[in-house]
């Protein structure tokens, strides 16, 4: 996955200047593909699911639906569809590499690797998947054995829209962010959202973020991007990455559409009469590259940053300037092969040790931009090191800084676009602390049939928000442990195939000395053909039969079942209780079923793999008959939704 500053902060500007005319009156897959073009993606998707809502649906509407969510950051629904597309015999071997990149991002390296060797072996093209299988295999490991970096995301800075890049400068941080104001009319054609502006927001002793402001006007007093900063330890010199404005930059063309590109540029600003002066870096060459994304090295006699100008290693390299004694800036100079690869190299920041700080898409890793540290200084520098889960992720991870460093450990910040966020690159504050007591948690996973233990079911452990805190297989034992944190929620879920997931919540609140926790986990086989199981906790309001929110979610876990397992084909039915007529109740159940069933073809299940099937009160579990007085949870017992194993 390319991250998308190695072409807006160090590559190029692109602004849209023309669009495409529709067909006048065009039909249902004119209308998709005009959408699709037009990057309306969101749109686009509504009707595509029309077009591949039957038996032989076409290749390239399924390829573009599945695209579409790829565009629009919905990789779950991008895994579904693309699950879909790779099982077609015209399918493109690129859509293999697209949905191993896909399961990446969701954290599914097990199979992520699978689809990638794939089409190394459909391709003959290993080399193109190296690369990324091999950072499957890392992924595996790390997130078995994560650090103890424990993140939080700064909720009161981060929007829908893009922040990254915190600086600490005294008591507060500066910031790069997507300004969501009437005051900043222009916008950037490619997202759609204002252009980037410098913020600031309160530090607070425990290392949070407080309220954000607009910085000093003069600095984003500029037409075009500005962002990230730096500051220097006099407090009256910044560095800043802006955008040129003028027009030097050159004219691509893609899909029919023309862009300008406009490079970027790196800055220092001074303060003079209590006002910043800006004075362009001497280097700055926007005819030939780009340059940017300053760190300066402890005692700043050395200014590192990021550029792709001609003589590094391809992409974007860390390169470095030292200060001479006039107090201007040298020739630039390449970091070396060793931290600069074929791939993009971003993001530098310095520790107060000297210890380089970037991120890379060029080495094994997660997945989009990993961050790496390794020691030495100036062009001088020892192999790199991925700083592993969970400060790296399937996504892209940047812009990570040490703040403050005691006996106690070191905190700091780190940028993500990780799933789970606001939304956009969100800013996370760090803390790396040896714990002070030890929680583990033990748990088996077992058949919930026969009583007997399953190895190798992926155990993964989120936190309340739904983050992935840890991942790993269970023992040939059908043993796991993981290591929890003081006064927090979790949930651990067992899955394997040909197994219906099971999981359970855990919480350490109230513990206050090193203590074991245990959880046992049943998992229920659910392909044989003619098998029952009930789908728990689907719930429809009364009289209706629309697909609520909570029994969405419940649903969404039968999407997963039926796309990991394509040969699987069921009846789902619905059940009333006895109440109201027989003629009603048969009625009312088949909506429901049928409501179910088209929310999981919206999801990406073929129809013709499911039965919809009323019963209304024709199967009750219970004594609860017609005049047979009951409890409400008794009725309830009887209102329920089943799934029936058809083939497998």
């Amino acid at each position: 996955m390319k991250n998308k500053y190695s072409s807006i902060l160090i590559g190029s500007l692109l602004l849209f200047f023309n669009v495409s005319i529709a067909q006048e009156q065009p039909g249902l897959r004119d209308r998709a593909d005009e959408l699709y073009r037009r990057y309306e993606y969101a749109n686009a998707v509504k009707l595509y699911a029309k077009l591949v809502d039957t038996r032989n649906p076409r290749s390239q509407d399924l390829e573009r639906l599945a695209e579409s969510y790829w565009k629009m950051k919905d990789y779950e629904s991008a895994e579904n569809w693309y699950a879909r597309v790779v099982q077609l015999e015209d399918a493109s071997p690129e859509n293999l590499l697209r949905y191993g990149e896909v399961l990446k991002i969701n954290g599914k390296y097990k199979e992520a690797k699978q689809q990638l060797e794939t089409y190394a072996v459909k391709t003959g093209n290993t080399a193109k998947v190296a690369l990324h299988v091999a950072g499957c295999d890392s992924a595996l490991r790390w997130m078995a054995s994560p650090t103890l970096h424990r993140l939080r995301n700064e909720a009161t800075v981060n929007t829908t829209n893009s922040e990254f890049a915190a600086f600490p400068w005294g008591d507060n941080v500066y910031y790069a962010g997507e300004p969501d104001d009437e005051m900043f009319k222009h916008t950037y054609g490619w997202t759609g959202n204002a252009f980037l502006r410098v913020y600031t927001a309160p530090l607070s002793a425990a290392g949070t973020l407080g309220s954000p402001s607009f910085a000093e006007a003069t600095l984003n007093d500029v037409k075009y991007h500005v962002g990230p900063v730096i500051a220097g330890k006099d407090g009256n010199t910044l560095y800043a990455t802006r955008t040129h404005v003028g027009k030097d930059g050159g004219m691509q063309r893609e899909a029919g559409h023309k862009y300008r590109t406009n490079a970027l540029e790196l800055y220092r600003y001074q303060k003079i009469d209590g006002a910043w002066v800006a004075e362009p870096f001497a280097y700055n060459n926007v005819k030939e590259y780009s340059t940017g994304h300053a760190a300066l090295s402890p005692n700043e006699d050395v200014l590192y940053f990021a550029s792709d100008m001609p003589g590094g290693q391809g992409g974007t390299d860390i390169w470095y300037s030292e200060r001479q004694a006039d107090g201007t800036w040298g020739s630039p100079v390449n970091a070396g092969s060793v931290i600069n690869s074929a791939g993009e190299e971003l993001f530098p920041s310095i520790a107060p040790d000297g210890t380089l700080y970037y991120s890379s898409d060029g080495f094994a890793g997660m997945g989009g931009l990993d961050v790496f540290k390794s020691t030495g200084h100036k062009g001088q520098w020892g192999r790199p090191e991925n700083l592993k889960y969970p400060v790296n992720s399937a996504s892209d991870d940047f812009a990570y800084l040490i703040d403050d460093e005691d006996e106690d450990g070191v905190r700091g910040f780190l940028s993500s676009d990780r799933r789970g966020g606001k939304g956009g690159d969100d800013i996370y504050s760090f803390s790396l602390e040896k714990p002070r007591i030890i929680i583990i948690l033990k748990g088996t996973t077992s058949d919930k049939a026969t009583g007997e233990r399953l190895p190798a079911a992926d155990v993964t452990l989120y936190d309340g928000e739904r983050q992935i805190i840890a991942k790993k297989s269970s023992s040939d034992a059908g043993t796991f442990e993981f290591i929890l944190d003081r006064d927090r929620d979790y949930t651990v879920l067992a899955q394997k195939e040909g197994y219906h997931a099971d999981s359970a919540k855990v919480n350490t609140r109230g513990i206050v000395k090193s203590d074991t926790l245990e959880v046992a986990l049943l998992l229920e086989p659910i392909f044989q053909v003619g098998q029952t199981f009930e789908l728990e906790n689907i719930y429809y309001d009364f009289d209706k039969h629309n697909i609520r929110p909570d029994a969405a979610a419940i649903l969404d876990e039968l999407v997963r079942t039926m796309r990991d397992n394509p040969t699987l084909k069921i009846e789902l039915s619905s059940h009333t209780d006895s109440r109201g007529s027989n003629t009603y109740n048969e009625a009312l159940s088949q909506r429901r079923a049928q409501s179910a069933v088209d929310y999981l073809v919206s999801r990406g299940i073929a129809r013709d793999r499911m039965v919809a099937k009323g019963y209304g009160e024709s199967k009750l579990v219970n004594r609860c008959a017609d005049g047979v007085p009951c409890s409400r949870d008794e009725h309830q017992a009887n209102r329920r939704t089943e799934v029936t194993v058809l083939e497998y």
